[in-house]
């Protein structure tokens, strides 16, 4: 039997200690960031000092200051409130684009794992497809097609995520259900509907829930991205990656209109990740008996 020194245990505690203190901060932060960000898109009138169409002539382009927190951009605008108003349809847009775009590809290995037969072959096969495209790439082309609007980028960006889930539903269906309890209730005669609604899809729904909360951040960056490119939302209030595009030019005078915005997506998309991962340690076996 080999008996460690105490002081190597002990400081293997300690580092274990200051490991979990930091990995918490972290989680803690993110957790704030994107409470904010949700608050910001839900009221934006309680965060915002100024109106977003609020055009002011006199303060063009002018500097971060006490009066305007993150400057001004080429029309007078405030950007801090372009930022806090800008976060509706950015947040709206990576919402909606995990729910259609998680559910649909969700539903589609639900089935093609479940059923299994020709189902999953005809499935999967139009999954490889889709697979085949880059969901950037498929996300531009969509875009470019059907003209510049919520639905059409909300439905843009999901098209490219839908294979996505349904290979990693499906492999967890095809893992669920080939367990020792459900094998037990199909022995006694549980009907095939029963045991899919109490055991197998209750048991497969934890990666989707991370792969969702991870792929939130992604659907985001794409979303401003199209809008960069120009083939995002157009509105008199532009969201964060529009706010980007309309500020590139002036990028040598006014690096604030910008830098803020980037730092909103930056920051949205690190903490979403940062709770994605610490949603799947929670749901690993592994990292939860360490």
């Amino acid at each position: 039997m080999i008996v460690k020194p105490m002081r190597t245990t002990v400081r293997w505690r300690w580092n274990r200690v200051q490991q979990i203190t930091a990995s918490q901060l972290f989680v803690s932060v993110a957790g704030f960031i994107v409470a904010f960000l949700i608050i910001c898109a839900a009221a934006p009138q309680w965060v915002a000092p100024y109106s977003p169409t609020a055009i002011d002539p006199a303060n063009l382009l002018q500097p971060p200051s006490s009066s305007h927190l993150f400057g001004t951009d080429y029309f007078g605008r405030d950007v801090f409130t372009l930022v806090i108003y800008g976060s509706r349809d950015s947040l709206l847009i990576g919402f909606a684009s995990v729910l259609v775009g998680g559910l649909t590809g969700a539903a589609l290995g639900t089935i093609s794992g479940y059923v299994g037969g020709w189902v999953d072959l005809v499935i999967m096969r139009l999954i490889e497809v889709l697979m085949t495209i880059p969901g950037i790439l498929l996300a531009l082309a969509i875009a470019a097609a059907t003209g510049p609007s919520t639905i059409n980028v909300v439905l843009a960006i999901a098209a490219g995520t839908i294979p996505r889930y349904a290979r990693v539903m499906r492999s967890q269906i095809l893992t669920v259900k080939n367990r020792a309890f459900v094998l037990a209730s199909r022995s006694i005669g549980s009907s095939p509907v029963r045991i899919f609604f109490k055991h197998v899809l209750p048991n497969s729904t934890a990666p989707f829930l991370v792969m969702a909360t991870i792929g939130m951040g992604t659907s985001i960056l794409t979303g401003s991205g199209l809008s960069f490119l120009g083939l995002g939302v157009i509105k008199e209030i532009p969201d964060w990656g529009a706010v980007l595009s309309q500020g590139r030019g002036y990028l040598t005078v006014a690096w604030w209109v910008c830098t803020f915005p980037g730092l909103a997506i930056a920051l949205f998309v690190l903490s979403v990740n940062i709770i994605g991962d610490r949603i799947r340690d929670a749901f690993d076996p592994k990292k939860s008996q360490g």
